[in-house]
């Protein structure tokens, strides 16, 4: 069976990536088609595979720059020919689901989420102080257009996979369709507890405006511990200004140095709304508990701290949610967290069903559903 992976860009190795190689496991021979491609980014696996790209990746500096081609997108995404394939799947968190399918040919989506600049998260990115005026006034007019581009396509896909429970509920919502919830793939043996949590608290992930590092930093300037931040991307010259001598910021960091971290850490800090939040199950394998935002994908991964450890039939708690995005609400689940204890070996067990066999069984049930013409259902406007 010829089949076309396509999905949104490679040009970094971060959650969707690990996705997209997942899927080779399953389709190995799958051809792969993305709007840019920078050579080297991705893992061995990806890279070895035949890549297509569309005509944006040809213009001088697209790699870098291309958050700033968005308003070209749809149409890049529709220029990629997956002609005379048998199946076609979509990793999808921008455009990547809105790729011309020809009429009979099956088109399973696995979406990480509807566009979050768009849709849930556009103030995150486009609000005054997040955007310059240009930015500001330029997405104000194209906006309308790429949504309504963005549910028209929707119609174009047989099937959809959410990777949470929060994004199946974005996809009826915006899309009025059903999907199915399967968690992504996690390479939890790659972390290993050693039940010594003497690190300081930790912020895991790239600093995109919808993590609300910020949020985290304000919350640390009051609380007099220590707080290391570890992604890429450019640290905000009056973050790095608020934030004091109490948080670092790393950068970018190998695979092995983030799982040391992650292994001592007090805690993980997710102080906005993740999709899934893969780094929640890393954590948890580390054997480290988690403080998060209760919305979006944590609820889905984190157990509350209200689920006192084996007490009234409820297994033990993985770490705290807190209700409101501001720095006053963290700093006070901080608190409450250092009063509690955590039970390691329930941690590690909480991350176990997030495996990488789980995910490839789960999808091969997705699959052979798309090929036998089982459609995800309309949902009532």
């Amino acid at each position: 069976m010829k089949v076309a992976l396509v999905h949104d860009w490679l040009v970094g190795m971060r959650g969707g990536e690990r996705v997209l190689e997942a899927l080779l496991d399953l389709f190995p021979t799958a051809e792969i088609f993305t709007l840019f491609h920078r050579p080297g980014s991705t893992s061995p696996a990806i890279e070895a595979r035949p890549i297509h790209t569309s005509f944006l990746d040809r213009l001088p500096g697209a790699r870098r720059a291309y958050r700033h081609l968005l308003p070209l997108f749809p149409r890049a995404v529709e220029s990629l020919d997956v002609r005379g394939f048998d199946l076609v799947v979509s990793s999808s968190h921008c455009v990547a689901k809105g790729v011309r399918v020809p009429a009979g040919t099956p088109h399973l989506c696995y979406c990480h989420t509807p566009m979050r600049y768009l849709w849930d998260q556009y103030d995150a990115y486009f609000a005054r102080g997040r955007a310059s005026v240009p930015v500001r006034l330029a997405m104000r007019a194209v906006a309308p257009r790429l949504r309504a581009w963005d549910v028209r396509t929707a119609r174009g896909v047989d099937r959809f996979v959410a990777n949470s429970t929060a994004v199946r509920e974005r996809i009826r919502r915006i899309y009025r369709r059903d999907a199915s919830v399967v968690h992504p793939p996690v390479d939890v043996e790659r972390f290993h507890a050693t039940g010594e949590r003497d690190g300081p608290y930790l912020v895991l992930g790239a600093l995109q405006p919808y993590k609300r590092v910020d949020l985290a930093v304000e919350a640390f300037r009051g609380l007099d511990r220590p707080l290391v931040v570890v992604g890429g991307g450019r640290v905000p010259r009056a973050m790095r200004a608020r934030a004091g001598n109490r948080v670092a910021f790393l950068g970018h960091l190998p695979d092995q140095d983030v799982s040391r971290i992650l292994a001592r850490a007090r805690a993980l800090i997710l102080p906005g709304v993740e999709d899934f939040g893969i780094g929640v199950v890393e954590a948890l394998a580390s054997g480290t508990p988690v403080i998060a935002l209760g919305e979006g994908g944590a609820l889905d991964t984190v157990r509350p701290a209200a689920c006192e450890a084996g007490s009234n039939g409820f297994p033990p708690a993985t770490g705290v949610l807190f209700a409101e995005p501001t720095p006053a609400a963290l700093a006070d689940a901080v608190r409450r967290f250092e009063a509690m204890t955590f039970d390691t070996d329930a941690l590690v067990a909480a991350a176990r069903p997030f495996r990488r066999e789980r995910f490839l069984q789960e999808m091969r049930r997705e699959v052979d559903a798309v090929l036998a013409g089982d459609r995800s259902a309309e949902v009532a406007a």
